[in-house]
């Protein structure tokens, strides 16, 4: 089942946080397994499925990634465990930053760690800039391939760039 069409939300990379709420709170009044108590086996099970629905579609909803790699698995653009190939220039960059990474472990150097967040913040938000105004379409129903793809790519850096904040947290 769509959750969006189970939300009654149009296709978007960032639903509206309002109606994700609202809706939430119907559907779990709706779908709550104890009103089904005294149902049959079948209704009963329908609900709990429903209500497990309910609730995976509210932690999505909630999370721009999750919401992002939804939103590319609804249009058939991304895999599970899928390997996607980014450019040299940015592996080259996040070779890089790796390598400052390890020294600045190695010398035990918060400093550079430091910088290195600013540094990992920045580039975030730069790759943010380049694709927001497709991420902050109100609906996305029309939105070309081409688009879907620099969103794709947009996750898949911003995937990476995460990875190596939590090891320099870590």
């Amino acid at each position: 089942m769509n959750l969006f069409e189970l939300y009654n939300l149009p296709l978007s990379f960032l639903p509206n946080k309002d109606e994700v709420k609202k809706q939430y709170f119907a559907l779990s009044r709706k779908y709550h397994p104890d009103f089904y108590g005294n149902g049959t086996d079948e209704e009963k099970a329908e609900a709990l499925e429903m209500s497990a629905l309910v609730n995976k579609a509210y932690k999505i909803f909630n999370n721009i990634d999750s919401t992002i790699y939804y939103v590319l698995e609804l249009e058939q653009l991304i895999e599970p465990e899928e390997k996607f190939e980014l450019t040299n220039d940015f592996l080259m960059e996040m070779m890089d930053l790796n390598e400052k990474l390890m020294d600045a472990k190695m010398e035990d150097d918060s400093n550079a760690l430091q910088t290195l967040c600013s540094t990992i913040n920045t580039l975030e938000h730069n790759l943010y800039t380049d694709v927001a105004r497709i991420i902050e379409n109100k609906s996305i129903i029309n939105l070309s391939k081409e688009n879907f793809l620099q969103v794709k790519e947009y996750y898949f850096k911003k995937k990476y760039l995460n990875r190596i904040l939590e090891s320099i947290k870590s």
